[in-house]
């Protein structure tokens, strides 16, 4: 009969400490690493934050490097953009509709949602991220920001942890703007000419091997320049700098 009191009195003292930790923060990635770890807390080890403009259908930055960051499986994201799935994401015509945070069951099994918003979730499932909460963040401006946590479990998220969920993705949120007005807009990362075209290979899918043959250039030039992208793209993923070049309009497809 304590169990749920004893849970939710966990789920405060680290709410607490997460809102100390992130007093007086100012970089993204620093406060991204922040709430992951709040996350992981309440067993969600996959999150992601995107933002778009009230003109805007998919996620691209608004801002600098802040505006996408990522959390998932590296597999779920080379599919998500080897796919395209940012054009059906489920999630984000939701978000532009309601207020508060839901769980991605609800979409689910809504008579509205077609079959292949379906097989997106079903796909998603077979990455490790079998259940969800996705959490609207709107702007006076009409711009729109996303949270989605998810857990590999297929359990349904309680009622409390999708509170506690919502007030860190709003906290995180508002961290976030108030830096970006304080400090300005970010600086895009510079790259070279043969770094942007090993990148824009990358993302039409070619392998280093195939770009090395493209280019003219051998396989460990490739790599090097791939690196040196990651690097300057803040990511450890290849894919994941591929996203942010082009969702950054670096490059073009």
């Amino acid at each position: 009969m304590h169990c749920p009191d004893a849970a939710s009195e966990a789920f405060a003292v680290q709410f607490g400490r997460f809102l100390d930790q992130t007093n007086g923060v100012g970089k993204s990635d620093r406060l991204f690493c922040l709430l992951s770890t709040f996350a992981l807390n309440l067993n969600c080890p996959w999150i992601a934050y995107g933002r778009l403009t009230p003109d805007q259908k998919t996620l691209k930055p608004v801002r600098g490097d802040s505006a996408v960051m990522l959390k998932y499986p590296d597999e779920w994201q080379e599919r998500y953009f080897e796919m395209s799935y940012e054009r059906i994401d489920p999630i984000i015509r939701t978000c532009r509709k309601r207020a508060s945070a839901f769980r991605w069951s609800e979409v689910y099994n809504d008579a509205s949602t077609t079959d292949d918003e379906r097989r997106f979730f079903d796909e998603a499932a077979t990455f490790g991220m079998r259940s969800g909460v996705s959490v609207p963040l709107h702007d006076p401006d009409g711009s729109l920001a996303i949270m989605n946590f998810a857990q590999a479990g297929e359990g349904e998220f309680e009622n409390g942890t999708i509170t506690y969920l919502q007030l860190a993705a709003l906290h995180f949120h508002l961290r976030l703007e108030n830096s970006a007005n304080s400090s300005g807009n970010e600086e895009k990362p510079t790259l070279s000419r043969r770094e942007k075209e090993c990148i824009l290979w990358t993302a039409k899918g070619k392998s280093s091997w195939e770009i090395g043959r493209i280019l003219g250039i051998s396989v460990n030039t490739v790599n090097f320049h791939i690196k040196n992208v990651m690097r300057k793209m803040d990511t450890s993923s290849r894919t994941t700098a591929a996203i942010k070049a082009l969702r950054s309009c670096i490059i073009e497809l």
